[in-house]
């Protein structure tokens, strides 16, 4: 068949029945096989879509709420508690499972284990020694991280500082990089140099005398200071994902890392569902949560369909901020004063909606259920309403 009889057969039993985006999309695919199929073969295909599209919709009245909940809970308590070992390095583990599942409907602001996933852009994917130059870029490093050894020297004043070569030489850094640094302590008074005799130590001299019982604070103080790289990003490793390179970074900061000449900013990716709100809008946050929950339950190999993980998503996200499904959220919002009550803290909702001359007008589920009403869903969702003056 050619592909102007394959457009006709379909839009002739596809056209009005099912959305005019799955038409095309048929219509596209079938044409590719024009060659193989009869005209029976494309009618009987035709006839499946609208059986498969039929199936998949929402009946008026359907308790949608409630088969989400069912259909994300049960499979849910098949979960494991456990962490992903991630890359074969050893300082690297991700949360998932049941306590990623937890954290993300209770909208923790930050993960137990924050991810980012930063593309690059030519050439820098390509190359991994270039790749290699923007990890070390986001990369944090600290004193601490290029330090062998830091000596307090009370009677001198002083706090001398002895740096590991091969450490500078993998973080890209140089003994000056590192005196730059630490020249922000001249809020104190201090004053830094290289030593003479070591060109690997750096002495930093107090006008002030040093407190003895303060020198661990001092110490800790100097080993925190930024040398350089993104705050919160404390580890960068390198993967190749088909023929170009990645940056895996523990840690996230996409404001910061978008910035970065050399990274391709429409593709930097976190699992941190709050810092996409903040920093990319709330469309962007709800996209998030939607793969994130399903990332976890697909992980786990439990098939839940991708609607109810919307619902959920879009009842989060629908005041503009994400929120938790919890009493402090969604739960906790609701207009119903009995429905608040049945969840958590009973008296304590019963009180506060007296107090303040409540009124529930018993539109929900719970509500219903607790004063022995129907339940509006389903036929009881539907009012028939007689009139016997009409013929």
């Amino acid at each position: 068949m050619n592909a102007v009889e394959i457009e006709k057969i379909v839009r002739d039993k596809l056209s009005g029945r099912v959305p005019s985006k799955t038409v095309e999309e048929a219509i596209d695919t079938l044409k590719r096989y024009a060659d193989r199929l009869t005209k029976e073969e494309i009618e009987r295909i035709a006839e499946l879509i609208i059986e498969e599209y039929v199936s998949n919709t929402v009946d008026p009245g359907e308790p949608v709420g409630t088969v989400a909940a069912q259909s994300i809970g049960e499979p849910s308590t098949q979960m494991t508690l456990r962490t992903f070992h991630y890359a074969g390095v050893r300082e690297l583990n991700v949360t998932l499972g049941l306590p990623r599942l937890i954290e993300l409907v209770d909208a923790k602001k930050t993960p137990s284990t924050p991810l980012m996933y930063v593309y690059l852009q030519e050439p820098y994917n390509r190359d991994e020694n270039k790749a290699k130059e923007i990890a070390r870029l986001i990369e944090l490093t600290k004193v601490e991280n290029v330090a062998k050894r830091v000596d307090v020297d009370v009677f001198a004043n002083a706090v001398i500082i002895e740096l590991d070569p091969e450490m500078l030489e993998d973080k890209g850094l140089t003994v000056d990089d590192v005196k730059r640094a630490l020249d922000r302590l001249k809020s104190r008074k201090a004053r830094v140099r290289i030593s003479e005799d070591n060109p690997y130590e750096i002495v930093v001299e107090f006008a002030e005398g040093i407190d003895p019982s303060k020198i661990e604070r001092l110490r800790d103080r100097i080993l925190r200071i930024k040398i350089k790289g993104v705050r919160g990003v404390n580890k960068v490793i390198i993967q190749k994902r088909e023929n170009e390179y990645v940056l895996v970074c523990e840690g996230s900061n996409i404001a910061e890392v978008m910035r970065i000449p050399g990274v391709d900013y429409r593709r930097v990716r976190t699992n941190s569902v709050k810092e996409v709100e903040e920093v990319l809008g709330i469309e962007a946050a709800r996209t998030l949560l939607i793969e994130e929950i399903m990332d976890v339950l697909e992980e786990q190999g439990l098939d839940v369909d991708i609607r109810h993980v919307m619902l959920v998503a879009d009842m989060m996200t629908r005041s503009g901020t994400v929120k938790q499904i919890g009493r402090h959220g969604i739960a906790g919002e609701k207009d119903s004063p009995l429905a608040r009550a049945a969840f958590e803290v009973t008296v304590k909702n019963l009180v506060d909606a007296a107090v303040r001359g409540e009124i529930d007008n018993l539109w929900g589920v719970t509500e219903s259920v607790i004063v022995g009403n129907y339940i509006p869903v389903g036929t009881s969702k539907v009012k028939l309403v007689y009139n016997p003056y009409v013929k």
